[in-house]
């Protein structure tokens, strides 16, 4: 299973790729490569899913150098990319520094 450390630096280099759903969510969603690598680079995990539907996951947060915070769910299998499941910025309504369910 990736460790943390590994999926950072697989985010930070770009050696990411999406599932369909978190392809068509990026693209919805206005979220850049360059902002996934940003906030890839610095993320930590908030969330573990090791029971995950295809494979374990894990819900990342991190912040793109103009601070805007991103959701990054990955897949922790390892390969070498990290699969991008899903990714969206996180509603202040739902979630208390970004990092808490409310």
């Amino acid at each position: 299973m990736k460790t943390l450390k590994e999926i950072q630096r697989q985010l930070s280099q770009g050696k990411f790729e999406f599932s369909r759903h978190g392809f068509k969510r990026t693209v919805e969603r206005n979220i850049g490569e360059l902002e996934i690598k940003q906030a890839g680079a610095n993320a930590e995990i908030i969330e573990n899913y090791p029971d995950d539907k295809y494979s374990p996951s894990c819900l990342l947060l991190g912040f793109t150098k103009s601070n805007r915070p991103l959701h990054i769910q990955v897949s922790r299998d390892d390969s070498n990319l990290a699969k991008i499941i899903t990714l969206y910025e996180p509603d202040e309504m739902e979630w208390i520094n970004y990092s808490k369910r409310r």
